[in-house]
């Protein structure tokens, strides 16, 4: 789910030319509705539980003249047309019957465009099968975008009052919103979406209309598109007997969930807008650090960070963007896809007539390997490690945890239904056992649940200070500067016109290690009994790059020595001036860590030939074929 500002004016025009008629092009003075048959795509239809106030109903047909009352004219009443007519008509002033059709002040961000499109598999599910097929996943897509909605209503949607917005209530009536429903990308290949126009007036309890707080629905973009993932892979995985699987698009990046058994080959087809991106992304980021100023010195940084790298697939994002192509009926867009699949996709005829079948049969491999229970110990274990370290410093807000349970569980049960509060449970959990709150709330807003900042209980060493670089000549070649400490070794030869682009190692690296590490802990726990949860486990596995030097024999954990800067070590061993005694101490912790890696081993050997474990308690490789029992017992006493 994306999330864009809808303001009166330009904005608005943008959308009632374009948008609401397929992205194609509405012609001068044409009526919405022939419009929108024209361009073959369904009208608009309002959604939410703020309808009934404005006398309105579930899925009742958008009109030109509604949107452009409460999204052009500032934020007024649907109806504010024949509201004004009936005032005039009963006597009142046109100044009076004016103010009789707004609701509350006027604004100039009227709305929010939501847009909700499935993953790749989903979409050319879609696409290429048969009619019921299509019809299926049109109602998970829809029943996902209902419920995303109804938890931005009850969770999330705060409407500002008094001083400053210092009060924040939820709008009790609910909201209301225009859905319109796209069907093909900019490139022309298939893209399931729509577009949701959220509009931000809402009613308090005292029956006056205020305005929803849209930075608060920026701030859990993040956790609605995790929740609409996770609902439209679940309904549509359910309702036609298929199965998720993770999918590594980037090496080094959290995967992503797709159908099984739908050929990588067919996203391939459908990702000519991603090939053009990253192509660009590519050039950009030779420039990025190839960059110098006046004096010749690095002007950004020799390295490409993640926040680098986004901003830069933002940019080559604009400057590839297609113009918008002539909309077409579905019928024949689907009957262009799938003649356009056959001949350029590389994918045969009988596995694209029958793709269905091939992801049903690899579904049931699927599910007779992994059960359909989640652990709620080890879901908080893994949520909180990967938001600890993603998050700058370890700091992070309860909707990082929601967003990071979500993933979680359509990591684990690969396409089934859960219980409908069980994130919630999970980041219960979380906050309870692993998380530690350090806010000092001095506001009524700093008092609520969702602006409290955690960290986690494990003890964070301050990082090591980035030395500053030293100046550096320009090169003269295409080849960027090294980064500092970089090894002089012999490279791969590249290809023609290709740079080697060196980049930061990714954070989701070291949160995967740091969720296995800390899971591993637990179940080896509940096998033995012992508690594990100690400081220096906590902050080996937490931050992996960071290692505690202490001695057991000489000194008590809590009295342990300062950290050092591993990762600096793997890179420039001079540079940390390590005395002997750090150098002792750091033999003695490698000693420890493998007697303590070699029992554990040992122990699991010994557990797996006596078949004592239950099937809860065994480790995986696979986290997906994991046995997560959602007991509670055990749980709740780790």
């Amino acid at each position: 789910m994306d999330i864009a500002l809808i303001t009166a004016g330009q904005m608005y025009r943008y959308y009632l030319r374009q948008v609401v008629v397929g992205d194609g092009r509405r012609p001068t003075r044409t009526p919405l509705a022939r419009a929108q048959e024209e361009a073959g795509v369904p009208a608009g239809q309002w959604m939410g539980r703020g309808l009934t106030v404005l006398g309105l109903a579930a899925r009742d047909v958008v009109t030109e003249a509604q949107l452009r009352n409460l999204f052009g004219e500032r934020g007024r009443h649907p109806h504010a047309h024949l509201i004004e007519a009936e005032q005039l008509a009963a006597g009142k002033s046109p100044k009076a019957a004016w103010k009789a059709g707004d609701l509350g002040r006027q604004v100039k961000v009227t709305g929010l465009d939501l847009v909700f499109r499935p993953q790749p598999t989903i979409y050319l599910l879609w696409a290429l099968g048969d009619d019921e097929t299509r019809r299926v996943i049109e109602a998970a897509h829809e029943r996902a975008i209902e419920r995303v909605l109804e938890w931005i209503e009850d969770q999330v949607a705060v409407i500002r009052f008094g001083k400053d917005g210092v009060y924040q209530v939820r709008p009790p009536g609910g909201l209301v919103a225009a859905r319109f429903r796209h069907y093909e990308a900019r490139s022309g290949m298939p893209l399931l979406h729509d577009h949701l126009m959220l509009s931000v007036k809402g009613q308090r309890l005292d029956g006056k209309w205020g305005s929803v707080h849209s930075k608060v629905l920026f701030e859990n973009t993040v956790a609605a598109s995790a929740l609409y993932n996770e609902i439209v892979m679940m309904e549509v995985c359910e309702a036609l007997g298929l199965a998720s699987e993770p999918r590594t698009v980037t090496a080094g990046r959290r995967p992503v969930m797709e159908i099984a058994g739908v050929p990588h080959e067919l996203i391939r087809w459908t990702s000519r807008r991603s090939d053009q991106i990253a192509t660009c992304r590519a050039d950009l980021e030779h420039e990025y650090v190839t960059a110098v100023d006046d004096d010749g010195n690095l002007k950004f940084a020799p390295e490409v960070s993640e926040q680098a790298r986004a901003k830069l697939n933002r940019i080559a994002a604009k400057m590839t963007r297609p113009p918008k192509q002539q909309a077409r009926p579905l019928a024949q867009l689907r009957e262009r896809w799938k003649t356009s699949a056959i001949l350029t996709s590389g994918v045969t005829v009988d596995v694209i007539d029958s793709l269905l079948e091939y992801a049903r049969a690899a579904a049931g491999a699927i599910r007779a390997r992994v059960a359909a229970v989640v652990d709620v110990a080890l879901a908080a274990v893994d949520v909180t490690a990967m938001v600890f370290v993603m998050n700058k410093d370890g700091f992070f807000h309860r909707r990082h945890l929601l967003a990071e349970a979500r993933r979680h569980l359509a990591l684990v049960l690969r396409g089934r239904r859960r219980e409908p509060d069980l994130d919630e449970e999970i980041v219960d959990a979380a906050i309870a056992t692993h998380c530690l709150g350090i806010s000092e709330p001095k506001t009524l807003r700093g008092r609520m649940s969702a602006y409290r900042f955690y960290t986690a209980r494990w003890p964070l060493a301050d990082p090591p200070t980035r030395r500053r670089l030293p100046d550096a000549e320009p090169e003269t070649g295409h080849r960027p500067p090294a980064g500092p400490g970089t090894p002089d070794t012999p490279r791969l030869p590249l290809e023609p016109g290709e740079w080697d682009i060196p980049r930061l190692p990714l954070l989701y690296q070291r949160a995967v290690i740091a969720s296995t590490i800390l899971s591993a802990r637990l179940r080896a726990a509940r096998r033995t009994g012992r508690d594990l949860y100690d400081v220096f486990a906590h902050q080996q596995a937490a931050m992996p790059e960071q290692l505690v030097l202490f001695d057991q024999e000489e000194q008590p954990i809590w009295k342990k020595t300062k950290p050092v800067d591993v990762a600096a070590l793997r890179t420039d061993l001079e540079a940390l001036e390590l005395t002997a005694d750090q150098l002792r101490r750091l033999g003695r912790a490698g000693q420890r860590l493998d007697t303590l890696r070699k029992d554990a081993n040992q122990r699991a050997h010994q557990t797996v030939a006596g078949n004592a474990p239950s099937a809860q308690g065994a480790p995986s490789a696979d986290p997906g074929s994991q046995q997560h029992g959602r007991s509670r017992g055990p749980d709740q006493r780790l």
